[in-house]
């Protein structure tokens, strides 16, 4: 079967809640995340959702129909879509730190797995991936300081090479995202990094207010947490000749009428609180085969 593949990059413009609902937890409202690393993510069911409603607003019913399939509100569902949507997987997550404004970090797990997914979807990534020791940090240039704080954590800095990764990385972010990239790039161990994903993610407190009291409605408390800005993320897209019968549009079709909903227009909302400015991003095609 012919497909064609790309990659996205999802760099958060605002932070985002892409939710698994209520939780009995510390934590009433937790954000989606890998079962087996922890991980936040982004499901693909969640993604293929945000996708459809932007093409809902963009393209005609048929075409969304050939792309993403017949909506569940449909009288007929007698096709699948032709696009197959992966979950959002997480790249680099901004940290704060006492030596900057804030470090975008990651670990050799993720940037392995980057890597393999590339390949996947049909691009070659050429670049090695470093080891790191458990109290030490590599950084792309050298620094005034030896020492990082992370968060609470303090660790050692250790000026490294690491332009391929930075061009790599740098295919699913704005232009200039090089530049930033080269001072804020952070690799930390791979159980350093699980630790972070796990405690160092924002939490806010919610309230609802009585509107003619003005005062707090009682037990109108809840904890929400996010994905903060800058976060990025990328997903897969495969995509194959419409199902639909009697359509005409081939794999390379149905993947240009997704990617080229950003070609003018770069931002996608994704998880829930729109109305509240939540969950933008800013998307860049990376390509594929």
């Amino acid at each position: 079967m012919t497909q064609a593949n790309t990659i996205l990059g999802l760099l958060a413009q605002t932070s985002i809640h892409a939710g698994t609902g209520s939780n009995t937890g510390v934590i009433d409202l937790p954000i989606q995340r890998e079962g087996h690393n922890g991980y936040p993510c982004i499901f693909g069911s969640s993604m293929k959702g945000a996708l459809r409603t932007r093409a809902e607003a963009e393209a005609n019913a048929e075409s969304v129909k050939c792309v993403f399939g017949p909506s569940s509100s449909d009288e007929k569902i007698d096709h699948a879509g032709a696009l197959m949507v992966s979950d959002a997987r997480l790249l680099l997550l901004p940290i704060r730190s006492l030596t900057s404004q804030f470090k975008w970090v990651t670990c050799p797990a993720v940037l392995q797995r980057f890597k393999r997914d590339a390949e996947r979807f049909g691009t070659k990534l050429t670049f090695t991936v470093p080891t790191v020791e458990k109290t030490n940090a590599l950084v792309p240039q050298q620094t005034s300081n030896d020492t990082l704080f992370l968060e609470e954590y303090r660790f050692d800095a250790t000026p490294t090479d690491l332009q391929d990764i930075i061009a790599a990385v740098a295919k699913l972010m704005r232009d200039d995202a090089k530049v930033e990239l080269e001072k804020q790039l952070v690799l930390v161990s791979d159980d350093m990094f699980a630790h972070l994903c796990q405690h160092a993610t924002p939490v806010n407190a919610h309230i609802a207010i009585d509107s003619a009291t003005k005062t707090v409605k009682g037990g109108a408390l809840w904890y929400e947490e996010t994905l903060p800005p800058e976060t990025l993320l990328y997903v897969g897209l495969s995509a194959v000749k419409a199902r639909a019968q009697g359509a005409e549009m081939k794999a390379a079709d149905i993947l240009s009428a997704v990617t080229g909903m950003f070609d003018k227009k770069l931002w996608l909302q994704i998880g829930g609180n729109e109305t509240v400015g939540m969950g933008w991003c800013a998307v860049k095609n990376m390509g594929g085969k």
